[in-house]
């Protein structure tokens, strides 16, 4: 077991003896209440006993506070993305999601004055959505322009490419599904 995690448990007697005190209990009344016994309770409070999931759980519900409170559990990882922007062919790619495979989301910065290139396959479904500026979607032999707010959604398999033609760098949300998963859009 590691330091980190016996620390914690060390820490969960005067939590409980805490919680109880502030809540003007007794050990007979928080054995009344939680069908734990005065005894295991006193040696759960002065550390004589190891504090287990049976016995937390009532306890952390008349107390009523989150077990991870209970037990002052440590902060899980960071939540934050902080995966590094990539450049392509102009375009800045910054990455939103973390986890390889699956859904994978990224913000696109495209520069003005794009130049149209081959129209590209591969597999999966793409959903974008323009936060700023213009975004064209060359899609099959169809030629787009999307503007703030528009959502395109379309699967990759169709000859595509995308771009900014306009005078303003232009922004956008794009979710890609590399085994063709589709989004839905709704309003």
């Amino acid at each position: 077991m590691t330091d980190d995690l016996d620390g914690v448990l060390r820490g969960v007697g005067p939590r409980l003896r805490q919680l109880r005190l502030e809540r003007d209990a007794t050990l007979t009344d928080l054995a009344e209440e939680t069908g734990i016994s005065v005894s295991t309770l006193s040696r759960l409070e002065s550390g004589q006993r190891r504090p287990t999931l049976e016995l937390l759980l009532p306890l952390a519900s008349a107390h009523r506070v989150a077990l991870d409170e209970l037990v002052d559990a440590p902060e899980t990882g960071d939540p934050r993305v902080r995966a590094k922007p990539v450049v392509r062919h102009g375009r800045t790619f910054v990455p939103l999601t973390r986890r390889p495979g699956g859904l994978q989301s990224y913000k696109i910065v495209l520069p003005p004055h794009d130049t149209v290139e081959d129209l590209k396959t591969h597999d999966g479904y793409e959903w974008l959505y323009v936060l700023s500026g213009e975004v064209r979607l060359l899609l099959g032999t169809r030629d787009l322009t999307l503007t703030a707010g528009e959502v395109a959604e379309f699967d990759t398999r169709t000859p595509h490419w995308l771009g900014n033609t306009s005078k303003v760098p232009a922004e956008a949300l794009a979710i890609f599904g590399p085994q063709g998963e589709r989004m839905h859009v709704r309003s």
